[in-house]
């Protein structure tokens, strides 16, 4: 494990929100759709529920997704901001079923913060480490989602199985074509 359990699991998370529009297609239409991607990743505290809710968190992402393509010095700006606009207060918590862990907000702030200053503390990690070449876009022509490599040897370069699949038949028709 490169980083704390709950580090890991935000940065993925993080990823996934990112990846709900990284190829142009919208795959958080409406609320419903945000309450299963909070469910699948565990988030807590108050939820609205509303489209208001929704759009705060379609903000985040944008900001999320200018993370994989830039320098350090924007990664921590963006941190920074995240943290100072959801007025962090890191505090040591356990619940369902996990070990202690950081929460940085209070469970009644809104959503987007929540999520916000969550990724934000993750990524102050990775900085910290000075891994941020662990953040990349998938390898796969056609492909823009973006990814977290948690590898030993950092050596993921797709997505998901089915990019990997892809460009691996790809290039091995491609050598026999040229054999």
């Amino acid at each position: 494990m490169l980083f704390a359990h709950d580090t890991e699991v935000a940065l993925a998370a993080a990823a996934a929100l990112v990846n709900t529009s990284a190829d142009g297609q919208e795959r958080l239409p409406d609320p419903p759709s945000l309450v299963e991607l909070l469910d699948e990743w565990g988030f807590t505290g108050s939820r609205a529920g509303d489209a208001a809710e929704l759009a705060a968190v379609h903000r985040l992402r944008t900001v999320l997704s200018g993370i994989w393509d830039t320098d350090e010095d924007g990664v921590v700006a963006v941190v920074n901001r995240l943290l100072r606009d959801g007025q962090a207060l890191p505090q040591l918590v356990r619940h369902d079923g996990w070990g202690y862990h950081v929460h940085a907000t209070e469970p009644t702030a809104s959503l987007a913060d929540r999520m916000g200053v969550e990724a934000a503390m993750a990524l102050a990690d990775v900085v910290r480490a000075g891994a941020l070449d662990r953040l990349h876009r998938c390898a796969a022509g056609g492909c823009n989602d973006v990814l977290v490599d948690l590898t030993k040897n950092a050596s993921r370069r797709f997505c998901d199985t089915t990019c990997a699949n892809r460009e691996h038949a790809a290039a091995y028709r491609a050598r026999r074509a040229a054999g």
